[in-house]
């Protein structure tokens, strides 16, 4: 018994035949039967639809450290060139290398350490240094850090640095990275145990662990927290800047001979 109103005769000229489970070709729009169903089959003259995949950038990151802003089009500083989110796309908002300088203000901790140097008479270091070529070589190394530096995979607001160990131990410098809100004491405990280097901060040992600038020499009080170093310009505290730890006495207020620690 014929069923004719079920089921497509197949278009292919030479074919015609009748099939129950028809193929529609997406190329011509016409059906065919299994056996011409390809278009090679029914050699089908309709230009092929071509689905390029695209290859472009579908968002962009935004450059300023901690950030996980995507913006869909580029936002590009045109002063240092980086391409920044919404809320940093301004030259203050992601401290652009290229922002006119400002006269640091004087905080207290400025003000004790210019009291130390004038009691002693000792010129500061950080007046032979250029500002902008310490932004800049902290910057280039914080990207070099980011590959390899190690740390408590849980901190949020991450800073990253070069921690070079004290010359007794003898032992290749550290890529670590803490919290923002850690103090300057929590870094050196964290650093040390990281290091595998005798702590003794603990104890009544005549020489402790501090921790000192490495362009700089001055050392970072304990009990100050990262952020607030960072804030203070003259500190020169970096995301990405090079530190010492040492041993040294209560009285130690700056690291002499740093040419022996940058050979590290």
């Amino acid at each position: 018994m014929e069923l004719p109103h079920l089921g497509k005769n197949c278009e292919f000229t030479s074919c015609n035949q009748l099939d129950f489970l028809p193929f529609q070709c997406s190329g011509c729009g016409k059906t065919f039967c299994l056996n011409h169903k390809s278009r090679e089959q029914h050699n089908c003259t309709a230009p092929e639809a071509q689905h390029l995949e695209f290859t472009g950038e579908r968002s962009y990151p935004c450059s300023w450290t901690g950030c996980e802003k995507r913006e869909l089009a580029p936002i590009i500083c045109h002063h240092c060139e980086l391409s920044f989110c919404l809320g940093h796309r301004l030259q203050e908002d992601h401290s652009c290398i290229k922002l006119p300088e400002k006269a640091p203000e004087v905080t207290k901790t400025t003000q004790h350490v210019q009291q130390i140097l004038a009691q002693r008479n000792i010129q500061p270091r950080s007046k032979s240094l250029n500002p902008k070529a310490l932004q800049m070589a902290a910057k280039v190394a914080l990207m070099k850090m980011k590959e390899k530096a190690v740390g408590d995979q849980g901190l949020s607001e991450r800073v990253y640095f070069r921690i070079i160990l004290p010359l007794e131990s003898k032992k290749l410098p550290l890529h670590l990275f803490f919290s923002k809100v850690w103090s300057v004491g929590r870094v050196v405990d964290y650093s040390a145990d990281k290091a595998s280097v005798t702590n003794n901060n603990n104890t009544s040992a005549e020489k402790k662990l501090c921790l000192f600038h490495a362009d700089t020499g001055a050392r970072l009080p304990a009990d100050k927290k990262l952020s607030e170093l960072m804030e203070d310009q003259s500190t020169f505290i970096l995301n990405g800047s090079t530190l010492v730890l040492e041993y040294t006495t209560d009285a130690t207020d700056f690291l002499d001979h740093l040419d022996l620690y940058k050979t590290q």
